[in-house]
């Protein structure tokens, strides 16, 4: 087995808890167009990357209403953001830990507006070589594009990285790009299908340890 070398992040569930927020805040702004959006089914579209707002279409919601729709929840979702507690304990600790040894980089489909707020005050992107968000790449997670692209920055193959996520949508972008996934357990997308993933732990400072075991010399 190829040493690990190189660790891809996802970011929102990982590195932040956001998930539950970005929820709440479309399921807010979606009700008045007639949808109630229920978390199971909206984390089934997650799965896919379907967006929450065909419910809105196929009810007969205009393409103006929606688009408007969507922008209040833009503006939810950043007063959460600001306001609300997002930090995910051990996070800075095992990221200073392991960049030591490690070369990584952020891989998430959260768009470049939404992660700058969340990181004007954090120092998570002070450890990365470089973060790829939304329209960084062709085509969003579950497609494997994201991390392809990450591959391709890094000039690595597959087998040198680990992509370490939390959902059944990373862990598809993952495997399509052909790179060994660790879930890390999270409460909000724990009814998800895990089981193409290579590893799972409970609680990100597991991961050191993980990793000194799969670069063990044979």
């Amino acid at each position: 087995m190829a040493r690990k070398t190189h660790l891809l992040w996802d970011h929102d569930g990982v590195l932040v808890h956001t998930e539950p927020w970005y929820f709440e805040a479309t399921r807010r702004c979606i009700e008045p167009l007639g949808v109630h959006l229920d978390l199971s089914a909206y984390l089934q579209d997650m799965v896919f990357g379907t967006p929450s707002w065909r419910h809105a279409s196929a009810l007969g919601a205009s393409e103006a209403r929606i688009v408007a729709a969507r922008k209040e929840r833009d503006r939810v979702y950043q007063q959460f953001l600001q306001h609300e507690d997002i930090e995910i304990p051990g996070v800075d600790q095992v990221l200073t830990q392991l960049s030591r040894e490690f070369e990584m980089a952020i891989v998430t489909t959260a768009k470049r507006s939404d992660f700058e707020l969340i990181h004007k005050r954090r120092s998570i992107v002070s450890h990365m070589a470089f973060v790829l968000a939304s329209g960084d790449y062709p085509r969003a997670k579950p497609h494997p594009d994201p991390y392809i692209t990450a591959l391709q920055r890094f000039n690595i193959p597959p087998e040198r990285a680990l992509v370490i996520e939390d959902s059944q949508r990373g862990l598809k972008a993952a495997v399509a790009a052909g790179i060994d996934c660790v879930i890390v357990h999270n409460d909000f997308v724990q009814s998800q299908d895990f089981t193409d993933a290579q590893h799972r732990i409970r609680r990100l400072e597991e991961l050191p340890a993980l990793l000194a075991r799969l670069n063990q010399p044979d």
